[in-house]
């Protein structure tokens, strides 16, 4: 009988997989998809829930269809004797934005019991560090608490505190206690963890402390030990844990190599869509720096005049493609003012939405895409390429994903797409991966 482990990621948005490298990526998550996942050779897959998008009862119901399905095909497998043993992991935000305690509550319904879940947003190539169970973001160099960031601020997921045990209670409004909470503090994970984590019961919430990748390899070596000896884990995390729960070879082309995989040497496109500061410093250094041809959607005009907006956008693209010119799409850099959570979201989707209609129709012979931000990236391969699976083949710069299009796409057999969070990297970041692209570095 045979019996496995496999990393199964329920990532509420795509840029999870921004640490790891040879794995799918799952924008459907039918039962025969997620087989073809759970039967891959790689240690971990990603089913990319984009719930971040989306409000709490939307995000429930898609992890309950996603926890529904991974069980069915797991009893099937099973029933043919190959036991696969799941690690679940619900990535998110390492800024600590996003839908939790919604989507750990239906994965422990569905998926459970566990013994413990554990919160561990660290994201080292982002500068996300925990000690003492503060989370912190490095800025320029310096550690500042989360919740004095722009992401605490954030007008669908806001909180008010870094010190975790304190923003787990806030989160779940109370019913997990502050002090209730079990601190895996840096000692400790240096050291050894696997005696706390065996007395752990009752899905217990746990915090964990980390500031570098020996940390967390350290720790998921115990929580290995830990699983051998029966106990059950979940995980609410950033992407830096996957790298230590996987521990994967080094990715097969490097990083400043990655213009291999651009198709034919033809110039590309990046798709901005996020706003955070970072995105709009680096697209501004970009615009700057290089001779990429800059096209902007009005937002003002997207559900108002969207079809002569995008009419307009569309020929340009052509043109300048025509001419051998790479050419970056944004959306104006204003951010709107909203009445409430559903009308932000609401028009969210909408300006996506266009977007994904200019993603639709790009020239075929188009090198490459960037496609800058979280939700944007998810819609990209969801609905732009409309890939059901595509598969990640590295890291551009730390943090950015390269994920290749399936050789049977209909419009870019083999095409590279750069899943770009919107807030990673310093200022330069987008146009060292757009120069990595497109131009052949001297070796």
């Amino acid at each position: 009988m045979m019996t496995e482990t496999k990393i199964i990621v329920i990532d509420d948005d795509p840029t999870g997989s921004q640490t790891v490298h040879s794995c799918l990526l799952l924008t459907q998550w039918d039962v025969k998809t997620l087989r073809e996942a759970m039967l891959d050779s790689a240690p971990l897959f990603f089913v990319l829930t984009n719930t971040r998008g989306l409000d709490a009862q939307r995000a429930a119901d898609i992890t309950r269809e996603v926890c529904q399905n991974i069980k069915q095909v797991l009893d099937s497998l099973k029933q043919q004797d190959h036991i696969i043993n799941p690690i679940l992991v619900s990535r998110s935000d390492s800024t600590l934005r996003g839908h939790y305690p919604v989507e750990t509550d239906v994965i422990a319904d569905e998926l459970g019991p566990f013994d413990a879940h554990f919160l561990v947003p660290a994201f080292f190539e982002g500068g996300r560090i925990t000690r003492d169970s503060v989370h912190y973001l490095v800025i320029d160099g310096k550690e500042v608490a989360v919740h004095e960031t722009e992401f605490a601020r954030d007008s669908v997921f806001s909180y008010s505190h870094s010190y975790l045990p304190d923003y787990v209670e806030e989160k779940t409004q109370g019913r997990i206690a502050a002090n209730q909470v079990e601190r895996f503090l840096l000692d400790e994970v240096r050291d050894s963890s696997l005696t706390h984590l065996m007395r752990l019961t009752n899905n217990t919430c746990c915090a964990v402390d980390c500031e570098q990748q020996s940390d967390l390899d350290n720790f998921a070596n115990d929580l290995k030990q830990a699983t051998q000896q029966g106990k059950r884990f979940l995980f609410r995390s950033g992407a830096s844990l996957l790298t230590s729960l996987a521990s994967l070879p080094t990715q097969p082309v490097a990083a400043d190599a990655m213009y291999r995989y651009v198709r034919n040497a033809k110039p590309g496109a990046i798709i901005v869509g996020s706003h955070v500061k970072k995105t709009t410093a680096q697209l501004e250094n970009l615009m700057r720096q290089t001779d990429i041809v800059a096209i902007e959607v009005d937002v003002e005009r997207v559900g108002v005049d969207s079809d002569n907006l995008l009419g307009d956008i569309i020929k340009k693209v052509n043109d300048t493609h025509a001419n051998n010119m790479s050419f970056v799409v944004y959306t104006s850099r204003v951010e709107k003012e909203f009445s409430d959570q559903h009308e932000r979201l609401a028009f969210g989707e909408q300006v996506s939405e266009f977007l994904m209609s200019i993603v639709q129709n790009l020239p075929t012979s188009l090198g490459f895409l960037i496609s800058k931000g979280g939700i944007t990236s998810n819609d990209v391969l969801s609905k732009g390429l409309a890939l059901r699976t595509s598969r990640v083949v590295g890291q551009i710069l730390p943090g950015c994903s390269v994920v290749c299009c399936p050789n049977n796409h209909p419009q870019f057999p083999d095409m590279p797409v750069v899943i770009f969070p919107g807030n990673v990297g310093d200022d330069t970041a987008l146009t060292t991966a757009y120069r990595r692209l497109s131009e052949k570095e001297e070796k």
